[in-house]
């Protein structure tokens, strides 16, 4: 019996590896996330670890098993948790060669033959296959499921004796939400005096500015000032003193650099002060160095991206790189959760860019359509439709 541990940037390299080290033949006896290298704790790398076993056991103490080649690594996962370590565990099963472990060897790879985290058509188990198909349906991106799948099974084959779907979709929240727990998720922190509210047209930059103004104010009871650069649009200055008017606080229109220099020195003694920004093509870069010639990027400022999840995953993308390339993007605002059950490009854009979220938006009353936004509430909105009432 050869073992031994492989420590790769994501489970298909570390399947590309093993074959070549070990041969197709190979079996799996454990893989989980761990973390390498950083400083001082920080800017640590995720990797996947995976143990891997050939086994070596001469014909005459072990029945060989007939079935046909097959180009797949075979996931084996040991039934109950063991104090020893899985070398010295599954020398025990050279040791003993029982029937019983044999036989349920067999079981697996028959079950878990065609496995390949390169594939479509990978065989999961019933209950675990019903997850994969949900993170299918809500577009999460392949390399991210395949991981997640790496971690289900590892858990379903400790507890598979009692466990239902509602297990497995637990199982599946926390992991989702493990993995991009780092980032900063929540309200404004108000670290900053000036927050910036950017992004394209018709995301809801507007109102989702009076909700934070709002909330600042009876949550927070800061002191608070608006200021609008959106020029373009007579409607969107109307719509932000309305809504200033309604909130009894100060609002300055900005044309140019000085009048925003000149704004900030009016609101001097105020606790944060709120920037909306006019929305336009940012599929063009020059308009996005137009925001530069308005505010002051200098400044006290922390910048908040909008996207609306109606937008597909690659517009997201886009306009990310846009902004991104100019502006230092501190959180993303994602709206319109109301008009949408598919969440898997958010889930992608924060994983992808570590990014947290800052808020979620779900009308437009003001205050009250928002939610301040956790890496548990996102990685439930992926699985919220999931019944519980199965059993295994």
């Amino acid at each position: 019996m050869k073992v031994k541990k492989f420590v790769a940037n994501s489970m298909p390299e570390a399947m590309k590896r093993i074959r070549a080290e070990l041969g197709n033949d190979a079996v799996i006896l454990n893989s989980k996330i761990v973390y390498t290298g950083g400083f001082l704790g920080l800017f640590r790398k995720r990797c996947i670890e995976v143990i891997a076993a050939m086994d070596q056991v001469s014909n005459n103490r072990v029945p060989k098993i007939k079935e046909k080649p097959v180009n797949t690594m075979l996931y084996y996962e040991p039934v109950a948790k063991q104090k020893e370590s899985p070398v010295l565990n599954f020398n025990k099963v050279e040791e003993n060669t029982s029937s019983e472990v044999m036989k349920e060897l067999t079981e697996v790879k028959q079950l878990l033959q065609n496995i390949s985290s390169t594939r479509e058509d990978t065989v999961y188990p019933e209950l675990v296959q019903h997850i994969n198909q949900k993170l299918i349906s809500q577009e999460i991106d392949t390399s991210i499921r395949n991981e997640l799948m790496v971690s289900l099974l590892e858990k379903w084959y400790t507890n598979r004796t009692d466990s239902k779907i509602a297990d497995v979709k637990r199982w599946c929240q926390q992991e989702m939400a493990e993995r991009i727990s780092m980032y900063k998720f929540g309200d404004i922190s108000f670290s900053k005096k000036y927050v910036n509210v950017v992004g394209p047209t018709g995301v809801g930059k507007t109102t989702t500015l009076a909700k934070i103004a709002a909330d600042s104010m009876l949550k927070f009871r800061k002191k608070v000032a608006l200021i609008t650069t959106d020029t373009y649009r007579i409607a969107a200055i109307e719509q932000l003193k309305t809504y200033a008017k309604i909130l009894s606080v100060p609002l300055e229109v900005c044309y140019n650099l000085n009048d925003f220099k000149k704004a900030c020195d009016t609101f001097k003694d105020y606790d944060v002060v709120l920037i909306d920004t006019a929305g336009r093509n940012f599929r063009d870069s020059r308009y996005v160095e137009e925001l530069k010639n308005i505010i002051d990027y200098e400044n006290e400022m922390e910048t908040l991206l909008v996207l609306s999840l109606t937008s597909k995953q690659s517009d997201m993308e886009e306009i990310f790189k846009q902004f991104s390339s100019s502006i230092d993007i501190k959180q993303f605002i994602f709206t319109k959760l109301d008009e949408t059950a598919t969440y898997g490009a958010m889930y992608n854009m924060i994983d992808k860019y570590q990014i947290g979220v800052a808020y979620l938006t779900n009308g437009q009353d003001v205050p009250d359509d928002k939610i301040s936004a956790s890496a548990e509430v996102i990685s439930k909105l992926v699985l919220e439709d999931e019944s519980d009432e199965r059993s295994s």
